[in-house]
């Protein structure tokens, strides 16, 4: 169906920023989703707003990202439940603390002053509602006009003249000038019906939740050695994770628990936090998520294809960027470049592992 200027393919948090975006600027968008929006890793993960610890080549982005989390009401109409209690990297020996101490002056000498030392800390992170955010992002974007189309995989995409053409599970089909990929582990096949060769391997993160208990910590911890990353939330439940991966089944829309890994994380909480050794886990899970070789996204034009983007492959770490990426696919489209550096993003950096 004809009619829009930028179809997004993908309905997870990149995706919905993108679109919204895009209609900031002016721009007639369809986003389709294979599932419901939200379904997949946007709308389960950790929900982490995480300067601390980046790649050095994230550093700008999460940067710029976190002064949009500061004021994400004014963006969403929502503050997204985004608590700014800071996140805190801890070394358990000498040698961990020399280490962080090396970090923080790597990130100094980069010229960005958020990471501090004694343990890491970076006193202007927090986090918020995964699934709230999505949703407050997906009603802002349909205030401005942005259509949602759910439960439309994308089957066939097509290079028509001067537009892309999307055939979709539904039976339905788009057409617009410009196109842009947001489909999250399954984003390596949207690329190669774009023509972009790209080496994505799905994973599952566990996550687990304990009943409620007394408030007992307020910022993120996280290991700097042990798998582990945790927070107490608002309704006193703990929200235990780290990285511990399950089996991703992308062709199924399911993931498997490894319940011998669950165990390990929670021996770890039992370690470092005694006092919760006789908490009650209530609940796990795990999302299906894309993982780059190098660990850090695809972030920007098609290597080959005219009028095609992505941003995906955010490897577990990309929930805080979210409104960051959205703003930086809508300045490339509308205006022909990013203000942020992206070059190590690019598209094409993986031909020689495809």
């Amino acid at each position: 169906m004809p009619g829009s200027d930028v179809i997004v393919v993908g309905g997870g948090l990149h995706g919905c920023s993108a679109a919204l975006h895009l209609a900031r600027a002016g721009a007639r968008v369809t986003l389709l989703e294979k599932d419901t929006v939200g379904r997949h890793a946007s709308g389960a993960n950790a929900g982490g707003v995480r300067q601390l610890g980046r790649n050095k080549a994230e550093i700008p982005l999460s940067v710029a990202a976190a002064a949009l989390w500061q004021r994400i009401a004014e963006l969403v109409d929502d503050d997204c439940g985004f608590e700014c209690y800071g996140q805190v990297m801890v070394a358990e020996d000498d040698p961990e603390l020399e280490h962080l101490g090396g970090r923080a002056a790597e990130v100094r000498a980069l010229g960005f002053g958020h990471e501090e030392i004694g343990a890491l800390v970076v006193r202007d992170d927090g986090a918020a509602d995964p699934f709230r955010t999505v949703t407050a992002f997906r009603r802002k974007a349909e205030s401005l006009g942005v259509r949602f189309v759910e439960n439309a995989g994308a089957r066939r995409i097509t290079r028509e003249g001067n537009g892309w053409h999307v055939e979709t599970a539904d039976g339905g089909r788009h057409v617009a000038s410009v196109i842009v990929n947001c489909a999250g582990a399954w984003a390596d096949r949207i690329a190669a019906m774009i023509g972009d060769r790209v080496p994505v391997t799905p994973i599952a993160p566990m996550l687990m939740i304990t009943a409620r208990l007394p408030p007992m910590i307020r910022p993120v911890v996280i290991s700097i050695r042990r798998t582990l990353s945790l927070k107490q939330l608002r309704n006193g439940t703990v929200l235990i994770g780290g990285g511990h991966r399950g089996r991703a089944l992308p062709d199924e829309n399911r993931t498997e628990l490894d319940l011998h890994k669950l165990a390990t994380n929670a021996g770890v909480v039992a370690d470092l936090f005694p006092g919760l050794r006789g908490a009650t886990i209530v609940r796990s899970w795990a999302a299906i998520e894309a993982l780059m070789p190098d660990e850090i996204p695809v972030i920007g034009p098609s290597a080959i294809a005219e009028g095609a983007f992505h941003a995906f492959g955010f490897s577990a770490h990309g929930f805080q960027l979210g409104p960051i990426v959205g703003s930086v696919i809508a300045d490339l489209i509308t205006h022909g470049g990013a203000n942020l550096p992206i070059a190590s993003f690019r598209a094409d950096r993986f031909a020689d592992k495809v």
